[in-house]
């Protein structure tokens, strides 16, 4: 069974909703998430927060927060995760926000950095994955995968 359909098994069993605001991997944990038949009964939010913008005035991240840290940092994939528990209704939120490549690395936040942000009502996570990789497509598949560990542990916890 693959990893998706592992975690919507687990919601469904544990009659536990989801929802996802994602920028790096542009609606891949969305699309993984509906890929699963039932999903509807655990999965009823999902926006990309592509731009800045989005996640300011769509998701509801504190503008202070992407300019202190950035866009692609702990604090903003922990709002993001935050604001989509909440605004999505949802016992879990999670987020991914990062760099995909092959374009927009930094020395300090190269491509295939991404944060993955989790939250429940009791907890707020955050984990930095870095696939030292300038693939875009593999990138962003590995992103969504460790988003799905994150709600998988969560879960079995």
């Amino acid at each position: 069974m693959k990893i998706n359909e592992e975690v919507v098994k687990l919601l469904i069993e544990q009659n536990k909703t989801v929802a996802s605001a994602e920028s790096c991997t542009g609606g891949l944990i969305a699309k993984l998430i509906t890929d699963v038949s039932g999903s509807s009964a655990v999965f009823g939010y999902g926006i990309v927060s592509y731009s800045n913008e989005v996640k300011w005035e769509q998701l509801g991240v504190n503008r202070r927060t992407v300019e202190a840290y950035g866009a692609v940092s702990k604090q903003t994939a922990a709002e993001m995760a935050c604001h989509a528990r909440l605004n999505g209704k949802a016992d879990i939120g999670v987020s991914s926000t990062g760099i995909a490549g092959p374009t927009g690395g930094s020395e300090s936040k190269p491509n295939g950095t991404c944060f993955i942000g989790l939250s429940t009502k009791n907890k707020t996570l955050v984990k930095k994955i870095s696939t030292f990789s300038d693939d875009r497509d593999y990138n962003r598949s590995i992103f969504a995968k460790k988003a799905f560990e994150l709600i998988k542990e969560e879960l079995n916890d």
